[in-house]
Parts: structure tokens; C-alpha cells; sequence
């Protein structure tokens, strides 16, 4: 049995920094004019969320030997970086809420939307740049390389939408470019402000990756098989969006008759409806979906932590292992 004390102080560490972050957030525009443009910049930070990315960045410089306060731009400029992200996904989505509050296009409009994730990306380099550290060119570049990454990930998932076969190799690449990158450059470049070691640097990239990739596809499941009020989103939207995630095409793959059929259905944007959902999911408990997305999510995960033997034993390495497993844990 886990020592519950262990685990509080890994808590308690987790929300140390969670708020050192929404401190930092709330602090660094202070920008008013245009109110069309930094109010809805503002809202987007305010929005709350796991801060897991600019965490594991502040957690890896600490597990390389550095100082957590050297790591908080950098950090912040991540976290920033992500809500970029989320602000236009959610418009080619068509999502209409996010952590549970209207998402920026459904609260303004589509065009303040697109303007206020602009200027986010801007400013994730503004904060990002306030970084001393003598790699800091390095870092800038694992940080644009990152972008990059994403933004093909995000394309890869649009296309997806509209192709007939999609491989379920062909997720797991595009998953990790556009999830699992994220959280690979967010611990590389803590790992390097800490002034890590090459392999260090390398074994915290992919524990991110693999990190990542195991969000993402616990995304999936949560979709279709979390509480609409808790995890923030509508449940079934991948659905009816089109989307081809890991438990659709794992169900593909071990489904016969009408049960393909159905599922097939889901290839096509909009075709299914709301009213759909629990058709879907008693297909993919029927055909053993569920528990095959479970059992990679727990394998991801695995992985993950065992990139981090390479690193000295230290608070923030137990803390890093201790975050995987919250994460395999989510609800949320």
C-alpha cells in the first residue's frame, strides 16, 4: 500500500506549482487596448485546467539539478502555447466549451477567436524569452520545432476526418505530434534550463512523449465514458465529429456484422447524433475496446516512468513519477 504521506507531499508540490502558474498567468498581460483583443487573451488564461505541461517543465529543471524559479518563464510561455492551441482547435472542432465555460469563438465570435490565439502565440514567446539560460537559442528552437509539430499533428487529425482508413499506426503518429509533442518539448526544455545531460535531456523528451500520448488517448476514452460535468466537454463529440481515435478504430478492428456497420458511420463528420452515444458505447465494451485503450494508456505510461531511471533519485523525479500515475488515474 502507497504511503498516503508520500503521496500529499507529491500533491501538495503539484499545487505549489499549479499556482505559482495561475499567479504568473494572471499577472503578465497587462496589456487593456484593444479590449477585443487581451479580454478574451485573458479569459482563455483564466480558464483553468491541470497546468500539467508548464509543471512537468518546472519539475524537470528541478530533476536535472536546477532551480524551479529559473524555469517559471519558459514554463508559463508552454502553458500559453497550449491555450493557442485549444483557442483554434476548438473552432475547427466546433466545440462549444472548454473546462466547462463557452469556448472564445461561442462567448465572441470566430474572428476574435482566431485574433486573441494570434496573439497568445506571441505572447508564449514574450514569456519565453525572459528565460536566462545559456541554451537559450536551443530551447527557442526545440520550442518553434514544437509548433511546427503540432500544427502538422492538428492537420493530420483534420484530414483523418475525412478519410475512409485510417491505420491505427496512423493515429499513434498523429497523436504524437499533436499531443504527445507538447509534452516532450515541455520537458526537454525544463530539462535543459536545469542544465540537464544530453541523455537526461533526451530520456525526459520521452517521457513526455509517452506521457502524452497516453493523455490523449485517455482523451479518447474519456469522450465516450466520462461524466459530461467533470471532464468540462460534451461527451461524444470526437463522435460526432468525425474523429478516428484509438477506442473507434480498436473497436473497428474486433467488430462483426451490424456492429461495423455502425461504427463505420462514425467515419463521416456529423452522421452521428447525441442520441447515438450509448449505442457506441456498448459496442465498444461489447467488443473489448475499452479495456484495450486501458491497457495502452497503462503501457504509455509505464513507459514513461521508466525513462526516468536515468535520472538521480530526488523529490522532483518522485514527484514526475508520482504525476504519471495521477495521470493514468484521471477521471477528468
Amino acid at each position: 500500500m502507497k504511503d498516503t504521506g508520500v503521496q500529499m507531499k507529491h500533491e501538495h508540490r503539484y499545487l505549489r506549482y499549479k499556482r505559482i502558474i495561475e499567479k504568473y498567468l494572471q499577472e503578465f498581460i497587462v496589456d487593456k487596448l484593444p479590449h477585443s483583443l487581451y479580454t478574451p487573451a485573458k479569459y482563455v488564461l483564466s480558464s483553468g485546467g491541470k497546468r500539467l505541461r508548464p509543471i512537468i517543465t518546472l519539475l524537470a529543471c528541478e530533476a536535472t539539478g536546477g532551480k524551479t524559479d529559473d524555469a517559471i518563464h519558459a514554463s508559463a510561455g508552454i502553458e500559453i502555447l497550449h491555450n493557442f492551441t485549444l483557442v483554434h482547435d476548438d473552432i475547427m472542432d466546433c466545440a462549444k466549451t472548454r473546462r466547462g465555460r463557452l469556448t472564445v469563438h461561442q462567448k465572441w465570435d470566430e474572428n476574435v477567436a482566431i485574433l486573441a490565439g494570434d496573439a497568445l502565440l506571441g505572447l508564449a514567446y514574450k514569456a519565453l524569452l525572459r528565460t536566462k539560460s545559456q541554451h537559450i537559442q536551443n530551447i527557442c528552437r526545440i520550442f518553434t520545432e514544437g509548433i511546427i509539430t503540432v500544427c502538422e499533428g492538428q492537420a493530420l487529425d483534420k484530414e483523418f476526418e475525412t478519410r475512409q482508413r485510417v491505420h491505427i499506426n496512423d493515429y499513434l503518429f498523429m497523436v504524437e505530434k499533436k499531443t504527445g509533442k507538447l509534452v516532450s518539448i515541455a520537458a526537454e526544455i525544463g530539462a535543459l534550463i536545469g542544465n540537464g545531460t544530453t541523455n537526461e535531456v533526451i530520456a525526459l523528451g520521452k517521457f513526455g512523449m509517452n506521457l502524452g500520448r497516453a493523455f490523449q488517448i485517455q482523451d479518447d476514452l474519456l469522450d465516450i465514458m466520462g461524466n459530461e460535468q467533470k471532464f468540462g466537454k460534451s461527451i461524444g463529440n470526437d463522435l460526432m465529429q468525425g474523429k478516428k481515435t484509438f477506442i473507434l478504430l480498436e473497436a473497428l478492428r474486433h467488430a462483426m456484422g451490424k456492429q461495423k456497420q455502425l461504427l463505420t458511420k462514425a467515419f463521416k463528420k456529423g452522421a452521428i447524433k447525441k442520441s447515438d452515444i450509448n449505442a457506441f458505447r456498448k459496442i465498444f465494451e461489447d467488443t473489448g475496446a475499452i479495456e484495450i485503450t486501458k491497457k495502452k494508456i497503462e503501457n504509455d505510461i509505464m513507459e514513461a516512468k521508466n525513462q526516468l531511471s536515468i535520472l538521480k533519485a530526488s523529490p522532483a523525479r518522485e514527484t514526475l513519477l508520482w504525476l504519471a500515475d495521477k495521470l493514468l488515474n484521471r477521471t477528468y
